[in-house]
């Protein structure tokens, strides 16, 4: 597998010299197509347990799920970028046994939504009409759905949320953009070309657009980190910058939970219950 990663951005390398227009093309399909990645089989059965429905959002038809009882208090998860609902079931099962309504979704191109160019912006309003949608004062995120969710409160500031976890969070979307590039071996020319192209098209100066600004402009009562220290997607220095940015934040360090079994973590689900409660 790494031979073959090794060979793949040598040629890639070598499609940025010979055709830069084609290698920004590849690049900016990886950065608004998200892949979808195989579902665990509790996620399945999870999922299965569901209350669906399909809202119409842009070109897009979202499938939204919900469990247990309206009359319950209300919370709304958001996944991250290449994730869905499902990446939640073990946080569902916990929020069920203490009497949550919970509320989740497949974003723009994710799941079982229907597929087409996305990108945070769609992702990000999404966020906001979910929540009006089901009135939730309730949030937690995962990864990427941290930037999607602050970027929505900061841009709708009517919106207040009582209390809001966020399971790792990254802080600059241009470290997304970077990611992709280095993945993919592209050189620094084409990204400057490849980030122009982005800016001109969301009208947003991508440096600008980080986690640790946009939370200085949202409406929330309390908030909770909870980040592994040894996270290899997400270097916990971020989700630390955005809470030092943040005065009704607080930030659990963990250990040994990773990027992903965080989502899969008794002791993470504690912390999550015992925050909202």
């Amino acid at each position: 597998m790494k031979l073959f990663q090794q060979i793949t951005k040598v040629l890639l390398k070598l499609v940025c010299f010979v055709s830069p227009t084609y290698a920004i093309k590849m690049a900016y399909k990886a950065l608004t197509y998200p892949r979808i990645r195989k579902k665990r089989d509790h996620e399945i059965a999870m999922l299965d347990k569901s209350e669906k429905e399909t809202i119409k959002f842009r070109h897009f038809d979202i499938q939204t799920y919900r469990w247990g009882s309206q009359t319950n208090q209300k919370i709304l998860l958001i996944h991250g970028w290449e994730g869905q609902a499902g990446n939640f079931a073990d946080i569902i099962e916990a929020l069920l046994s203490h009497n949550y309504y919970v509320i989740a979704f497949d974003a723009p191109s994710h799941g079982h939504s229907s597929t087409g160019e996305t990108n945070l912006f769609d992702f990000s309003d999404l966020v906001a009409v979910m929540i009006k949608k089901y009135e939730c004062k309730n949030l937690i995120s995962h990864s990427f759905g941290g930037v999607a969710t602050t970027y929505a409160l900061c841009r709708n500031t009517d919106i207040f949320i009582e209390k809001y976890v966020m399971l790792t969070t990254p802080d600059k979307f241009i470290d997304r953009i970077d990611e992709v590039c280095q993945r993919m071996g592209i050189s620094n020319k084409v990204k400057s070309i490849l980030t122009d192209k982005i800016e001109k098209e969301i009208n947003i100066n991508v440096k600008d657009a980080n986690v640790s600004e946009f939370v200085k402009d949202v409406n929330v009562g309390q908030a909770l980190i909870i980040h592994d220290r040894e996270d290899k997607i997400i270097p916990i220095k971020e989700s630390i910058n955005v809470k030092n940015n943040w005065p009704i934040c607080s930030i659990k360090e963990m250990e040994g939970t990773g990027h992903f079994r965080i989502l899969r973590t008794k002791s993470v689900n504690q912390l999550i219950l015992n925050f909202l409660s």
